[in-house]
């Protein structure tokens, strides 16, 4: 059974482990009525889409994060200048710092990236209303309204906003503005003002398939609106279970920044192509005092520095230690983690450090 009363710390360390929740149903033998099934029982996910009686596709159903890297870092695909420097700054210390700080950590709401790449979310889908419930701490639901209203023109800010949707064809087209700027875009730290407004795309190509599509609109904190897509994919014979903040006084002993800075030049060696197995290659890139890995199923995030030549991931507990020759060139490094040290070998430079 799912286990959802977690203290704060607790929550941070467990969504900071990018591993989606896979358990129990609350309701073991109770089947999803309604639901297709194999000759075994099984759900049926690639029957036809269940459809209205205006004919239009009923998205209703539990349905599963569309994550993991993207509730830590929305802005994980996006380019050096696609974010504004100011809100570059406050996401790299809010990174430094632990993300002690951040609205899970003070029990708190968090954001519409956050819910969409998390955990479950159930849509229940009626004449001009859709409901959007969440198995995240401490959000309420979201209204979408599909009556024809518009967004309302001067909103008192909120942390999800308000929703308005309309019908495309067979995708469901959501838009939702009037968003505060207390709440985090991601788990990671990127700001969020009240100029964001968000664009969701919900398809339900079949019985248990969903095409998503986010779009991101906040001039104030990047230079230009972006789009992320993903697959969801319906959670069969499940119920959402309740999942409250209890305890947000833990926050105030997870540790903050560590205070080490390493010197430009000393990352820029470290940077490069490593290879971790046959074929099985990964980035390390130095921007500023901070190292980045890219392609070792690690989000888009700064590691942590601990000394001169270790470091430790943002977003699970994985170490990386760079290792020296004899000449004092960096030869390879060892990417510690729960199985052990696994030896990666450095191959070469960066090959384009515009990325």
């Amino acid at each position: 059974m799912r286990s959802i009363g977690l203290s704060t710390a607790a929550g941070l360390v467990a969504f900071a482990s990018l591993l989606s929740t896979n358990v129990a149903a609350q309701w073991l033998n109770f089947p999803t009525p309604g639901t297709p099934r194999l000759p075994d029982g099984t759900p049926n996910l690639s029957a036809p889409a269940p459809r209205t009686a205006d004919g239009k596709p009923d998205l209703s159903g539990v349905w599963r994060g569309a994550g993991p890297f993207y509730r830590f870092n929305i802005a994980e695909d996006l380019e050096p200048g696609d974010v504004e420097p100011w809100a570059e700054a406050l996401f790299l210390q809010r990174v430094r710092n632990s993300r002690k700080d951040s609205p899970l950590a003070r029990c708190l709401p968090v954001s519409l990236p956050f819910h969409n790449f998390f955990n479950l979310t159930k849509i229940v889908q009626t004449p001009g209303l859709t409901l959007i419930l969440y198995e995240s701490p401490n959000s309420p639901h979201r209204t979408v309204f599909t009556d024809g209203r518009d967004l309302p023109k001067d909103p008192n800010p909120t942390w999800l906003g308000y929703s308005v949707g309309r019908w495309d064809g067979d995708t469901l087209v959501v838009t939702s503005a009037g968003f505060n700027d207390k709440g985090w875009l991601d788990s990671a730290g990127h700001p969020q003002t009240e100029s964001l407004r968000i664009t969701e795309r919900l398809r339900r190509r079949d019985f248990g398939h969903m095409d998503f599509e986010m779009t991101i609109d906040d001039p104030t904190v990047f230079t230009r609106p972006f789009t992320v897509k993903k697959e969801r994919l319906l959670a069969a014979d499940t119920e959402l279970l309740e999942d409250v903040c209890e305890n947000e006084k833990d926050g105030s002993h997870l540790s903050g920044d560590t205070g080490i800075r390493l010197s430009p030049g000393l990352l820029a060696a470290y940077a490069g192509v490593y290879e971790l197995a046959a074929g099985r290659t990964f980035v390390v890139r130095a921007t500023g005092d901070m190292l980045f890995v890219q392609g070792l199923g690690e989000p888009k995030l700064p590691l942590f520095v601990q000394s001169d030549t270790k470091f430790m991931s943002t977003a699970n507990p994985t170490g990386f230690e760079f290792i020296k020759d004899a000449q004092g060139n960096v030869s390879h490094l060892l990417v510690r983690g729960a199985a052990g040290d696994r030896k990666a070998v450095r191959k070469g430079p960066v090959p384009d450090q515009r990325k």
